[in-house]
């Protein structure tokens, strides 16, 4: 009898995730303090169909990714100048380039750059109030691996 055995091990968990950001210039990333979700990434490649007369059912080959827009949620906060909400705005009203480090507890994340857009979502009863900003990519997501 096959007997599955499932353990959780540090870093399977999106718990203690840290999204940062550098400005063009800037030598360090700043983390983001109030990350709520963190959205898909990477992309399905479009299909090339390379089928032929001989072929009896169609065949595909990969073609480019669409990596699409990346949504990150946050919790909201307008307090002071060092906010989140401030910060991502900012780089949207400034049409700022930035880079981005996504980072997991295991070590392993993703680098990228983009455009920000910052959109306060809608809300009701007993919702914490939340924004999303969205990052339209300029750049390849580079895989950053553990103990690299």
């Amino acid at each position: 009898m096959f007997k599955l055995n499932l353990q959780l091990h540090a870093g399977e968990s999106f718990n203690e995730a840290v999204l940062s950001h550098k400005a063009e210039g800037a030598s360090t990333y700043t983390d983001l303090e109030l990350l709520m979700e963190i959205p898909e990434i990477g992309g399905d490649p479009e299909k090339i169909e390379v089928t032929t007369l001989k072929d009896k059912n169609k065949k595909y080959i990969p073609g480019i990714s669409d990596l699409g827009d990346l949504a990150f949620i946050f919790l909201y906060d307008n307090s002071d100048s060092t906010s989140d909400y401030r910060v991502l705005k900012g780089f949207q009203d400034d049409k700022k380039l930035v880079s981005f480090k996504l980072m997991y507890p295991d070590g392993s994340g993703h680098e990228f750059d983009a455009y920000v857009n910052v959109k306060i979502a809608g809300g009701g009863v007993n919702a914490a109030k939340t924004f999303t900003a969205t990052m339209f990519l300029q750049s390849d997501i580079v895989d950053i691996n553990p103990g690299a």
